[in-house]
């Protein structure tokens, strides 16, 4: 059955392509600012699900429906992708003194069945600090305003501050590919 990612992010694309799958984007565009929760959990569940949702009438064939949201927790608080220069320097200076948690969900959708399975996942990320011309790197960059809290766990700049994760790395880039893998059979029947 065809599979259709319903993400423009590139984490989830390389993980879906690594866990050797076929599939095709579709964005749904929803306005996540809309959508608000003080609970990281039920945020990204209703997010994923809200994706889903705008997606469904436009897709005219039986199909896999993948979506998936995250945001991170950072001392007790949620914080998404950042808004500006400012934002993402607090962030990353943030990370020096607190874990960074990724909160992950993960829906799936059998448009033929109607069949749904969903979960939320979550991560720690341990960072020692980056210097002020480090984050001015990443800030000129510009991907930093693409991710969940503003960092990733892929590419040199980034590894060599991670001390520790818990969880798994897959995760914390967006899509869990363990738990990707059970959804989908779950929806599938097999």
């Amino acid at each position: 059955m065809k599979i259709i990612l319903g993400s423009k992010s590139k984490g989830r694309k390389q993980i879906l392509e690594e866990m050797g799958m076929d599939f095709e984007i579709m964005v749904s565009d929803i306005d996540e600012k809309a959508i608000r929760f003080d609970d990281a959990e039920k945020l990204v569940l209703a997010l994923a699900r809200a994706k889903a949702e705008a997606l469904k009438p436009k897709i005219f064939q039986p199909a896999i429906l993948i979506t998936s949201d995250q945001v991170v927790v950072c001392n007790k608080k949620i914080i998404e992708k950042p808004e500006n220069e400012k934002q993402a320097r607090e962030f990353l200076q943030g990370y020096s003194n607190f874990p960074a948690r990724t909160v992950t969900s993960v829906v799936v959708i059998n448009l033929k069945t109607g069949k749904q399975a969903e979960t939320v996942d979550t991560a720690e990320v341990y960072f020692t600090p980056f210097s002020e011309d480090e984050i001015t790197d990443l800030i000129n960059e510009g991907e930093i305003f693409h991710l969940a809290g503003g960092f990733t766990v892929d590419g040199q700049k980034w590894e060599k501050h991670i001390q520790k994760i818990q969880g798994t790395r897959d995760s914390v880039m967006g899509l869990p590919k363990t738990i990707t893998e059970k959804l989908i059979k779950k929806v599938h029947g097999k």
